[in-house]
């Protein structure tokens, strides 16, 4: 299976990588603006530095790909948004946060709802073009991410309130790698993935 990790050497990017290296049938094709310079190619890793704003590049590293992961931050999210839907990638999987659609309780995290925290806003946008396009994706809405188990979370659906508004990165990891290896998984929708903080 061939895999683009869009966000490579992020904070998410870089350990995600190292776990579906594990997995010995993956061909993983680590895209950020600095991949080339972190990773080295071989026959189960193609490494490019390219900015995922650039479409014309966007388009010719991920040809062929069976599932795009995108793990990027940022005000340039909306641009790699429309350009995500321009290539039309078999399976998308759209790293976010929580907060995008004023989910959050007020007392558990509201202060990271958009309508509090301007920051949101080109998460939100991003998600919003992702959700009226007719791609096959999913959307993982994830709280400040820490260290901790991957067992250590509650899985809620858009229009749901999350039960809070911080993440273990192995549990993120998990439910990634889950929908991976079951294209029909969540696809369509938009997911949380948080501890139980209520």
């Amino acid at each position: 299976m061939n895999i683009a990790i869009i966000g490579a050497t992020g904070k998410f990017g870089r350990p995600f990588t190292a776990k579906l290296l594990s997995k010995p049938d993956y061909h993983l094709t680590l895209l950020s603006k600095s991949a080339g310079n972190s990773y080295e190619d071989s026959y189960r890793i193609t490494a490019k530095n390219i900015d995922a704003t650039n479409i014309k590049d966007l388009k010719t590293v991920l040809k062929d790909q069976d599932v795009v992961f995108c793990a990027v931050s940022g005000v340039d999210q909306p641009v790699i948004a429309r350009n995500l839907v321009k290539v039309n990638p078999k399976r998308l999987i759209y790293m976010t946060v929580v907060g995008i659609y004023n989910e959050l309780a007020e007392d558990n995290g509201g202060e990271y709802n958009v309508d509090n925290e301007k920051e949101q806003i080109p998460n939100r946008n991003a998600v919003a073009i992702i959700e009226e396009s007719d791609l096959d994706y999913t959307i993982l809405r994830c709280g400040y991410l820490i260290y901790g188990e991957e067992d250590d979370y509650v899985i809620t659906k858009k229009g749901e309130t999350p039960k809070g508004y911080v993440s273990t990165s192995k549990s993120v990891e998990k439910i990634a790698l889950d929908i991976i290896e079951n294209p029909e998984l969540y696809s369509r929708e938009s997911i949380s993935i948080t501890r139980d903080m209520s």
